[in-house]
């Protein structure tokens, strides 16, 4: 039986992408492998938005390069948002397979190809490399299914692709293209699915998913599209929590932030990107929005749900970026006080509009760097507090399963997507909901001991 070793880097996107394609080929007879060193067919899934990625992903193809000298008949591939934007010149770097961001759904039958001709030796017959980024009309309907790991409670659910905002710094829309949106009634069948096979949280996925179905819907009484297929996600029987990520300050409608106090199943929880606190930056980034409204935002949807969490994403560096702009940024923090946050550093990415920016705005890798591991002490004291306050409280948990560290410990979430370790049988817990007492914090990480009826 062929083994299959499929290597993720970057967004959840990206690892709904690489549950469905690993799932197509266990549907045919392929083997899913941790070990890269037995592995017939070496997928990369890559991602585009940050340099690191990229180069974490080149530089794992070119490792593992030696394997064909035990291993002729192995098949290297490329996926994603770099192989969609480097196409054949990734060829150069060692690979046979490059598809792109719309062709998913055909890396299976791509990757029979090439491992059948190799095993065969029918090296003249078929095709030894093999490039697909061509765009595909109506791919958005083929992102579904397999969205989750074997044994999993929860799951991505992608309900559209593409993005159509243009951020100055982003890729996504030049390799994922313009936003196009799933039927709902589409959505909700493979939700029925996946709560059939024990999933108990599913997570909805769109580049700008808070936009979804903007061109191809209507509202209905007085709801978006995004709040229909909310509601309708959450009336699946068997689907207790529901999130999404990432929304957009510029789609985020009254009728979303009600949603948070009228829908139970949509947990306390949301992944707000920020970007940028300096209203300078954020016009240099295209963000169409000011610090000032995002911090609106914020507190309309603390006013409906208190107890919201809220978890962002922030760039500093950005060329033009001067001292006073990344006080902004710091000082809005502070006020926030964000539960967590992923701060990055600006890279440049060929193909976006800022890497046409004046190089003499573009700042040091060292500034970079410092205002990086500032900006995170200041988002790790804030998220370390928060989490300080809930000792002594009891906090409702989805138990995932074993922990990720430690075999003798269970690990699940809370409503507002914090992590909680504690002690309890895995054959009895995984996919139960119940409280937990909290009694001590590393800081990022919740302990504490399960109350069960």
């Amino acid at each position: 039986m062929p083994k299959v070793h499929i290597k993720t880097y970057g967004c959840q996107m990206n690892e709904r992408d690489s549950y469905q394609v690993a799932k197509m080929l266990k549907d045919r007879g392929y083997m899913m492998t941790m070990d890269q060193a037995e592995a017939d067919v070496i997928l990369i899934n890559t991602c585009s938005v940050r340099d690191m990625a990229e180069q974490k992903a080149l530089n794992k193809m070119s490792s593992m390069q030696h394997l064909r000298k035990t291993r002729p008949h192995i098949v290297y591939g490329f996926m994603g948002c770099m192989a969609q934007s480097r196409g054949e010149e990734l060829l150069e770097r060692g690979a046979d397979l490059v598809v792109g961001t719309q062709k998913y759904h055909r890396v299976a039958d791509y990757v029979e190809e090439i491992f059948r001709a190799r095993v065969e030796a029918r090296m003249d017959d078929l095709r030894t490399s093999i490039v697909d980024t061509e765009e595909e009309v109506d791919s958005q309907n083929t992102i579904r299914d397999g969205a989750a790991s074997e044994g999993a409670v929860t799951a991505f659910v992608s309900i559209m692709q593409g993005c159509n905002m243009k951020c100055s710094f982003c890729i996504v829309p030049y390799t994922r293209g313009s936003e196009r949106a799933r039927p709902i009634v589409e959505v909700v069948d493979e939700v029925k699915r996946l709560a059939d096979s024990g999933i108990r949280e599913v997570t909805l996925l769109g580049q700008i998913v808070n936009l979804y179905g903007r061109h191809e819907f209507s509202s209905v009484d007085g709801k978006t599209p995004f709040v229909q297929l909310i509601e309708a996600v959450a009336n699946v029987e068997g689907i207790e929590r529901v999130r999404f990520t990432s929304p957009h300050p510029v789609g985020y409608k009254q009728d979303l932030i009600d949603a948070f106090g009228q829908i139970p199943e949509l947990v306390e929880h949301v992944h707000f990107p920020l970007q940028s606190g300096s209203d300078k930056i954020l016009k240099a980034m295209r963000r169409p929005y000011k610090a000032a409204k995002f911090e609106e935002l914020v507190g309309r949807m603390r006013e409906v749900c208190p107890e919201i969490a809220i978890s962002t994403d922030i760039i500093v560096g950005f060329p033009g970026e001067g001292e006073d702009e990344y006080a902004e940024t710091r000082d809005l923090c502070e006020r926030v006080r964000f539960d967590n946050a992923f701060v990055f550093r600006y890279s440049k990415r060929r193909g976006t509009p800022a890497a046409q920016i004046d190089e003499s705005l573009h700042l040091s890798e060292r500034v970079k760097e410092e205002r990086n591991q500032d900006l995170l002490k200041v988002v790790d004291r804030i998220g370390s507090e928060k989490n300080s306050a809930l000792i002594g409280s009891r906090q409702q948990v989805l138990c995932e399963g074993l922990s990720k560290r430690r075999d003798d410990r269970l690990s699940g979430r809370t409503r507002t997507n914090k992590i909680v370790i504690f002690k309890g049988d895995s054959r009895r817990l995984t996919g139960k909901l119940f409280d937990v007492e909290i009694e001590r914090t590393t800081g990022h990480v919740l302990y504490g001991t399960p109350i069960l009826n």
